[in-house]
């Protein structure tokens, strides 16, 4: 039961924890965010799927600013 009292300041609902996520991509999250990130991953369903979509849309927004970066000046 102890175990559990020290884990509840790291529980957080899927609104928050999406918040953490979009603002990871913003900051460097402090010990205790990340913490309570991977706290809530293992029990939740949702929130992992949602983090996999954020990665896709960094990595599809990354590809595009590559392509055009790189495109050549007469064929914009």
């Amino acid at each position: 039961m102890n175990f559990l009292m020290n884990l509840m300041p790291l529980m957080r609902n899927c609104k928050e924890v999406t918040a953490l996520v979009i603002a990871r991509e913003d900051r460097h999250l402090p010990m205790r965010e990340r913490a309570t990130l991977r706290v809530h991953m293992l029990i939740c369903q949702a929130c992992p799927r949602f983090e996999r979509q954020i990665l896709t849309l960094r990595n599809a927004t990354r590809q595009w600013r590559n392509h055009i970066e790189n495109d050549e000046p007469e064929q914009r």
